[in-house]
């Protein structure tokens, strides 16, 4: 059996060779059944094997080779389009033998007529989205299915057209590209892509040609290239330009398709222009009071470049102020800067010219020819004579007085002068700011400083104060300048030695005659110029004594000493030696200090262990931990007995009440109007009206609950017998009378058992005002003297009518 497979839409070439193929390979097979052959649009390739042997003939496995289909893109005609035709030598015509085909593809995108074989494509087919389809084709026995001979696997390719234009992927470009950058220069390459076939035909070769930006710029057909067209180019006229490339396809012949892309060229700056000033001469004004370093003129000078190429240089070249100004260039500006470098004295010269250079920092070489890249200009300075402030002949003064100096005493003179040329006389004053306690005076004419209080060394060994100088015909604070006055106070001795610090001193029962148990040193606040020195003495009274005498070290120091042994602290337990210290002043100054020393109990290595009362203490047997312990119990019970104290004050009243404590009031505010009779919210009327019912129930009430019983209150019951109302508000009454802490009886509000059917009849007074009223308000004189005023309003006046008067 054999396969043969056709292309009939190829071109005509090819058809002219299959048409051979099918011709020649029949007779070159004949005289063996089963002749097989394999017809494509290409020379078959494929190995052939005939065997004949006796007259009979055997089939051999065959090992197929196909070659590949091609399909036209993009096709749009209304019937499917022929691709091909399978076929096998023992399909006889006979229908017994029908084509499957299998594969990418296969009877969603390919056709096959089981029948026939031939192939069609059913959809438009896209080469850039796949480029070929690899099926497989077999032809089967249509009785039993089975294979007339192996599967064979070909290619269907899908052939490219023109369908997809040139596009720039990486446009819009943007380039840069020196001004004056001579013709050809490169700018940029444009790159643009074509999605056709670049190995079938011209539909992938791209020509590129340039729509806009001549005649500036051109662009190489072949490779993208852009480059400059024109000389001298100046950015300074214009800086950008903006270019259209176009890319065509087919080699750029008609029909091709084609594309655009953009570039936006910006020359970039080189030093072409010189720079040069605005003027040829210039003036400016400045003050004689400047300080150093402040700027007097700013220059301006042209230069068309930008960048680096705009940075200039200045000097001064010529000119009257050579050593007094400089010049140079403010960084951001490129402006001349003219500082000053020395102080200005109208007086002395009022005007200054000078000659100044610019110049470009970076000159281009290739543009020297165009002529000299700096420029020169004038500038005159004219100094402002001011009002100036005095000026002290020394800023800074150091005078000397010793603390002994009376009040009054001279210290010394301050100096200062008008360096104005109308030399107004000097008036001096002290900066009380820096002269707080006003120790020192000024003479406003002379400027002689004198003490106004005693000084004290020991106080105050130095003072800074402040000295303002003004002119006397002038009120300005323009006109005033400072002058600083180190004052340093000498020392005379009149400060006595005491001692370097407070001793305390111990002794040892067991010390032995002649042993040091202190050494002790002294003090001055003097500062002699020659050193302390200290003299040590017993005074008069104590140098007799038989326990301790001193002993001078001749190096500031003494050093106390026992005369004796055996001291017991039973017989004293404090010794209180007086000692007398002298220093070498002149006149010398001395002063007694008194030495406390303690007899304690010793280790044997010296250590005091006890001392004084509390050795007595322990002897009695008691320790230390012990008097400890005894006086934490004492402190602790007087805790206890003042938190009880206290506790017992602010004792309040348990939320649980059993019947006897059960008060039943209720505290109102005087400062909250009350609702009249009505007002029966600030008081439960329930608890009052069932506390029989509630004693007879045997439980207790919280009286932070507002008992829940409106079915007690509602309900149809009797009043309970007025007499038990009665009781419990006279029981309150005589509770209340003796308590002075507790609050009138009327925050009592029982508004609720007055009226028609209350036990407790009306206790409103709009009853009063008849005349036929029966009330009697005698018990109110019974209530203590806090109702006495009620009771003289409401009681009997003799009338019958309370409000006759």
């Amino acid at each position: 059996m054999c396969i043969a497979m056709m292309r009939l839409n190829c071109s005509p070439v090819w058809s002219v060779v299959s048409l051979l193929t099918l011709l020649l390979l029949p007779l070159w097979e004949m005289g063996c059944s089963g002749l097989s052959f394999n017809s494509v649009p290409l020379p078959p390739v494929g190995t052939y094997q005939r065997s004949c042997e006796g007259g009979a003939h055997h089939r051999q496995r065959r090992s197929w080779v196909w070659n590949q289909f091609f399909v036209l893109e993009e096709y749009t005609g209304d019937e499917p389009l022929y691709v091909g035709k399978l076929h096998s030598d023992v399909d006889k015509g006979e229908g017994q033998v029908k084509y499957v085909l299998n594969g990418q593809g296969a009877t969603s995108i390919f056709t096959i007529d089981e029948n026939t074989g031939d192939i069609h494509a059913t959809k438009r087919l896209d080469r850039e989205e796949q480029a070929y389809y690899t099926l497989r084709a077999q032809a089967r026995y249509r009785e039993n299915n089975l294979p007339v001979e192996p599967e064979s696997e070909f290619v269907i390719k899908v052939q490219d057209i023109n369908d997809n234009e040139p596009k720039f992927l990486d446009g819009p470009y943007s380039a840069r590209v020196p001004e004056m950058s001579p013709v050809g220069t490169s700018v940029v390459t444009v790159v643009a892509t074509d999605a056709d076939d670049p190995t079938y035909g011209n539909s992938a070769r791209v020509i590129y040609s340039i729509l806009e930006g001549q005649p500036y710029f051109s662009v190489e057909p072949k490779t993208g290239v852009v480059k400059t067209a024109l000389p001298n180019m100046d950015r300074e006229a214009r800086d950008q330009y903006l270019l259209v490339i176009q890319a065509k396809d087919m080699v750029g012949q008609m029909g091709g398709l084609s594309g655009t892309t953009s570039v936006m060229v910006t020359l970039t700056d080189v030093n072409d222009n010189p720079p040069h000033f605005s003027r040829k001469s210039y003036q400016f004004s400045m003050s004689e009071s400047l300080p150093v370093a402040s700027v007097v003129a700013k220059i301006k000078t042209l230069d068309s470049d930008v960048g680096p190429n705009a940075e200039m240089e200045y000097r001064i070249v010529d000119g009257d102020g050579l050593g007094l100004f400089r010049i140079t260039p403010d960084r951001d500006t490129q402006e001349g800067l003219v500082t000053l470098q020395k102080g200005l004295d109208f007086e002395t010269k009022s005007s200054y010219t000078l000659r100044v250079e610019v110049s470009n920092r970076n000159i281009d070489l290739r543009f020297l020819s165009l002529g000299p890249f700096s420029d020169t200009a004038t500038v005159r300075l004219i100094v402002e004579n001011v009002d100036e402030p005095p000026v002290f002949s020394l800023p800074l003064s150091k005078m000397l007085i010793s603390e002994a100096a009376k009040v009054g005493t001279t210290i010394g003179t301050v100096s200062a002068h008008d360096p104005d040329s109308t030399n107004s006389p000097i008036r001096y004053s002290i900066d009380r700011n820096t002269d707080l306690e006003r120790f020192f005076n000024i003479d406003a004419t002379t400027g002689v400083i004198s003490t106004a209080k005693p000084l004290d060394r020991e106080v105050n060994a130095i003072h800074n104060i402040t000295i303002f100088a003004m002119e006397s015909c002038k009120c300005s604070y323009s006109a005033l300048s400072a002058g600083i006055i180190l004052i340093t106070v000498t020392d005379i001795n009149d400060n006595a030695p005491v001692f370097a610090i407070d001793y305390e001193t111990y002794l040892c029962e067991s010390a032995r005659p002649g042993q040091v148990i202190e050494t002790i040193s002294a003090i001055d606040r003097d500062e002699p110029q020659s050193g302390h020195r200290f003299f040590f003495s017993l005074t008069a009274e104590a140098a007799g004594n038989l326990n301790f005498t001193l002993r001078d070290n001749k190096d500031n120091t003494a050093s106390v000493l026992t005369m004796r042994g055996g001291f017991q602290r039973h017989d004293q337990t404090m010794y209180r030696l007086p000692v007398f210290i002298m220093d070498g002043g002149s006149p010398a100054l001395s002063s007694t200090n008194t030495l406390s020393i303690r007899v304690c109990d010793c280790d044997p290595d010296g250590a005091p262990q006890s001392c004084g009362s509390e050795a007595s203490m322990l002897s009695a047997g008691l320790s230390t931990g012990a008097l400890i312990a005894i006086l934490a119990c004492i402190l602790t019970l007087l805790v206890l007995v003042l938190l009880i104290v206290t506790m017992r004050r602010r004792k309040k009243e348990p939320l649980i009440l059993d019947e006897e404590r059960d008060v039943r009031e209720n505290i109102v505010r005087y400062d909250d109007e009350g609702g009249g009779e009505e007002d029966t919210e600030a008081f439960d009327m329930v608890t009052l009206r069932n506390l029989k019912v509630v004693r007879e129930s045997g439980g207790k009430t919280r009286r932070d609950v507002t008992p829940e019983v409106p079915t007690l209150f509602l309900s149809s019951r009797p009043p309970p017998d007025n007499g038990i109302f009665r009781d419990f508000i006279w029981d309150r009454l005589k509770e209340t009378d003796v308590d002075p802490s507790a609050p009138p009886y009327d925050s009592l509000q029982t508004y609720a058992f007055e009226g028609s059917g209350s036990a407790a009849e009306s206790l409103s007074s709009m009853d009063s005002l008849s005349t036929d009223s029966e009330q009697n308000y005698d018990y109110l004189s019974d209530w203590g003297p806090r109702f006495k005023k009620l009771a003289d309003l409401y009681g009997h006046s003799g009338d019958g009518n309370l409000f006759a008067s």
